[in-house]
């Protein structure tokens, strides 16, 4: 039963997608928990994640950091130091909140119902609290805390959903979508080949009337000179009888003459010979000896292939791992800077100005890029795209279709990236300055775009009619990834016209006067957060070295701190720190919080970490 509980309860984390396999438990009849279980079940399950994390000590207002893994105590800062401090809790487990360890449910013995079912009998096991530990049946046999069996378990599974994602759930849609590439090829291939079939089938036809038509040539030929020779004895011959038929009426005159002696005078008149005359050799025609066999031979046949099918390659999941935990020597560094950063940084009480500068050639400033820890590339609601330094000096500018988007980033390889709405397409500026055409993306309309400075790949919002995704490239500007839909269907964006990374791999959006839409990198809908108050409207987006999401709300004139599971922290900012009209924000390598607004070219820069 309690292996069934606590898959029940890890489920409930990730509802979305591993409910329906409980619920099938639980149709199946394979597992009934008790009423007061499912309760509990019920009470784990958040209405919104979007609730402030206090502290849990009474009377404290401050922000949950930190965790008390023994006595399940949520703390702040200072409260975690004083707990600590007191000797009772000397050796109490304090951690940051999200390596907190999963508290027991609490679930009453059915034979004690004023105790709590709290060990686990090795021997029988059978979850059993306190009372029924001493009863005779359980009398020599060992006990196991259960909450350390239910903290074990729900590592594991959340390991198991950790391989989902990261293994099996990416290779199975990267083998589908070889499937579909091999489905596509096959469709070229079969063209393709009926293509040389007509080809060679017209080739043949147009011999076959070649040869027809020189031997038509030839018969009209002999012809002519047959005719030609007949016309020819015919005109011989009716000479011939006009001769004879003028001999004819000579020799009738003179047998009509009545002058005897003239008659006698006369000679034997000498006839000529009739002309020769030829008959005609006429030609024949020998048909052609062929078969239909003979006709394929001319015409080629279709190979039928007789090896056998090869199975597709399944990368092993050890590979994956090994791949994935072996960065460069640079990523390390950077990960274990990242890392001790993590360790040390928090929020701060308050949130300082630093320092602001004003950016010529832009009116406005409703989006910002990183390029290196001293430029940035600035664009306002006019398509004025200015690169410029950290005072506010201009290095160069572009006049480009954007507006009210994030339609501009800056590559690992440091190359500039850019929409262009109208044209539907994305641009590359590579160091040298040459524009070209990266990405054409065909009837869809791009709006926002990031580059993932955990693998390099883009990540471009995107919409046309009725409809709106987020899809992903490779460096090379290859699709690999389609979000639209979460698992019920439903439409998940309506103008993602932000969109960033956290440092988990989830996928951040700004959808444009609705909500901040987040997925994981698998395309799961985590959740969506739509604000304190009626009238959230979203706009620049971005996240920081904590997992923090930061986004500029237009009603309200503030800039809302979410964690990375959708909480609400805080307002961070608001009109308390002069800020109104707040369009962007960015966060640098330092943990700088660059904030650009609506109306004012000024970009200002805050502390709000320590």
């Amino acid at each position: 039963m309690i292996v069934f509980y606590l898959q029940y309860r890890f489920c409930l984390c990730h509802q979305k997608y591993y409910s329906p396999i409980i619920q099938s438990l639980f149709d199946r009849h394979l597992y009934r928990p008790s009423t007061d279980t499912m309760a509990l079940f019920k009470m784990d399950i958040p209405q919104r994640a979007q609730h402030f994390l206090e502290c849990g000590i009474e009377e404290c207002e401050r922000n949950c950091e930190f965790y008390c893994n023994l006595c399940h105590q949520r703390l702040c800062k200072q409260c975690s130091e004083e707990h600590l401090k007191s000797p009772e809790n000397k050796n109490h487990e304090v951690v940051l909140y999200q390596q907190r360890k999963r508290q027991l449910p609490v679930e009453k013995c059915k034979i004690h119902p004023t105790k709590d079912v709290d060990m686990l009998c090795e021997e029988c096991q059978v979850p059993v609290c306190s009372k029924c530990a001493t009863q005779s049946k359980h009398r020599g046999h060992i006990f196991t805390d259960l909450e350390t069996i239910y903290a074990e378990k729900y590592a594991v599974f959340q390991k198991e959903i950790f391989k989902i994602h990261e293994y099996f759930l990416p290779t199975s849609q990267d083998l589908q979508k070889e499937i579909k590439r091999d489905a596509v090829e096959i469709k070229h291939i079969m063209d393709n080949i009926r293509t040389s079939m007509k080809t060679e089938g017209e080739t043949l036809k147009s011999l076959v009337d070649t040869v027809i038509s020189e031997n038509m040539k030839q018969l009209d030929q002999i012809e002519h000179s047959l005719l030609e020779d007949l016309n020819t004895q015919d005109k011989t011959l009716d000479d011939y009888i006009t001769y004879l038929n003028n001999l004819v009426k000579e020799l009738h005159r003179c047998l009509s003459s009545t002058e005897t002696q003239k008659l006698m005078s006369e000679k034997k008149p000498k006839i000529r010979s009739i002309p020769e005359t030829t008959k005609p050799v006429t030609p024949g025609f020998t048909a052609g000896q062929y078969s239909k066999s003979d006709v394929s031979k001319l015409l080629g046949k279709i190979q039928v292939p007789n090896t056998k099918a090869e199975k597709r390659e399944i990368k092993p999941i050890d590979s994956v791992y090994n791949t994935a935990m072996k960065p460069t020597h640079k990523q390390t560094k950077e990960d274990r800077n990242k890392s001790d950063k993590k360790q040390t940084l928090s929020l701060s009480a308050s949130v300082t100005r630093v320092r602001e500068f004003n950016v010529p050639g832009v009116n406005d400033v409703f989006h910002v890029s990183l390029d290196q820890s001293d430029r940035l590339w600035i664009s306002d609601y006019d398509g004025n795209l200015v690169q410029t330094d950290l005072q506010g000096n201009v290095i160069q500018k572009i006049k480009t279709s954007g507006r009210m988007e994030g339609y501009h980033t800056v590559t690992q390889g440091r190359d500039l990236i850019f929409t262009n709405k109208y044209k539907k397409v994305i641009n590359r500026i590579t160091q040298d300055n040459k524009i070209t055409e990266f990405i054409k993306t065909g009837d869809w309309t791009p709006l926002s775009i990031h580059s993932s400075h955990i693998n390099g790949d883009l990540l471009v919002g995107m919409k046309k009619i009725g409809e709106a995704k987020v899809t992903r490239y490779n460096k090379t500007g290859k699709e690999l990834q389609n979000i639209q839909r979460d698992n019920k269907g439903q439409e998940l964006y309506i103008a993602p016209h932000y969109i960033t990374e956290n440092i988990n791999g989830d996928i951040c959006t700004s959808d444009h006067g609705r909500a901040v839409v987040v997925v994981n990198k698998s395309g799961q809908h985590r959740f969506s957060y739509t604000g304190q108050k009626s009238g959230f409207c979203p706009f620049g987006i971005c996240t920081d070295v904590l997992g923090h999401i930061l986004v500029c709300d237009h009603y309200s004139d503030t800039v809302h701190l979410l964690d990375q599971d959708g909480q609400f922290l805080s307002l961070l900012l608001t009109h308390q720190q002069a800020v109104y009209g707040p369009r962007s924000v960015c966060v640098d390598d330092e943990d700088n919080l660059y904030v650009g607004q609506d109306e004012t070219n000024t970009l200002t820069v805050y502390k709000y970490l320590q």
